[in-house]
């Protein structure tokens, strides 16, 4: 793993429960210095409520300044104007951003500098901050995103990959894309928090509260509740089988309308809960879900939750996303309402014995691993 070192990492929503930027960042924390630029001018806000949420809490952040959330971490809500397509908006707020980047580099930089870039349009910030290397780490096809300029998305992204040491990616569809833009692209599929989801499988858990009055067996899903999110194929399976509840742990926003499943008895919206509180709702599930729409964004990524889910010992019923693991026998698929009702009688029948050899195969797939993988080959690329 790289040492000594101060990483400019470029991510949104440091706030956000745990995704692979966290994961990567906290691991790099723990020999460097890292100085996390909460990045919000990808999607211009439209004028719905939780995006003027969303906004009034992002102008807070800016205002309390650098924060220090945990040993060699630090964190930065810069002020600028979301507005991705505007060329002044895009002078303005490289204006912004180098000030405030720099101020915070001068109190916070220890040794050299590497930039790794978690979203897609930072290339025109990269020649302010000369640095030894330069990592783009795609997880997503973000030009699919709802609410992004796709063209847009597309152009920037080009022009980092092109300018990055190295572009790692989590699917081999993103590998695909990413290739002909930069030969130094790598697949480094995600890791698992296999010590933190693995607690779900020891009897000592206590049952959350608001589980206990809810019947086996339980279909679980916790995650971001958004349009990508199929609720209309889960409100038919739940229309079919009553006997079965399916739990959604997460929040909406204002694109997906929760009130229309509320008559539904064995649909239970729980809300976002703690990172931490999530391995004792696993150890109440008896199936892990993946109830993705199959669209273009969905086509090109693979869901963390899936090595979350086997890692707590969870059969995963899915839809059937192209990049599922065909190999493993816990992950099941369907697209239509029957198909799914299928794959959920099988990911109910699974033994105990399959669940926890299935959950400790998840001990090779960690972040630490991961990471390692990573920083192994960018030592290895030298720049033309």
């Amino acid at each position: 793993m790289i040492e000594g070192r101060t990483i400019l990492c470029f991510a949104s929503g440091y706030d956000a429960p745990p995704t692979s930027k966290h994961h990567v960042m906290h691991l790099l924390a723990e020999r460097n210095v890292v100085l996390w630029v909460n990045y919000h001018a990808s999607r211009a806000p439209s004028a719905s409520a939780s995006d003027l949420k969303y906004v009034l809490k992002k102008l807070g952040q800016v205002f309390r300044g650098l924060k220090n959330p945990r040993e060699n971490l630090h964190v930065l809500t810069p002020l600028v104007v979301p507005l991705p397509g505007s060329a002044w908006a895009r002078r303005l707020n490289r204006w912004l951003l180098i000030r405030r980047i720099r101020r915070a580099l001068k109190r916070v930089r220890s040794g050299p500098l590497q930039v790794w870039s978690f979203t897609p349009d930072i290339a025109y910030l990269l020649d302010a901050f000369p640095a030894e290397k330069v990592l783009y780490y795609c997880v997503d096809d973000f030009a699919s995103f709802t609410g992004y300029n796709r063209e847009q998305v597309l152009c920037d992204e080009a022009d980092l990959c092109r300018r990055a040491d190295l572009v790692v990616t989590t699917s081999h569809a993103l590998q695909e894309a990413k290739t002909p833009l930069n030969p130094n692209t790598i697949l480094v599929p995600h890791g698992v928090d296999y010590a933190h989801f693995s607690k779900a499988l020891s009897n000592n858990l206590p049952v959350p509260e608001d589980m206990r009055d809810i019947p086996h067996p339980i279909l679980g899903f916790f995650g971001l509740i958004r349009d990508w999110v199929n609720l209309g194929l889960l409100a038919e399976v739940a229309k079919r089988r009553p006997d079965w509840h399916i739990v959604l742990i997460g929040d909406a926003d204002s694109n997906v309308n929760l009130a229309a499943y509320s008559g539904i008895p064995n649909m239970h919206f729980l809300g976002r809960r703690p990172y931490a509180s999530l391995p004792a709702y696993c150890k109440c599930f008896d199936v892990g879900l993946i109830p993705f729409k199959i669209n273009d964004l969905t086509k090109a990524g693979i869901p963390i939750k899936l090595r979350e889910y086997l890692a707590a010992g969870l059969p995963v019923v899915s839809t059937p996303l192209p990049e599922l693991p065909k190999a493993k026998h816990m992950v099941a698929s369907g697209g239509t309402i029957g198909e799914f009702i299928d794959a959920g009688e099988q990911g109910l029948a699974v033994a105990r014995d399959d669940r926890m050899r299935q959950a400790a195969s998840m001990a090779s797939e960690t972040w630490p691993q991961k990471v390692e993988s990573v920083c192994r080959h960018l030592e290895g690329v030298t720049r033309a």
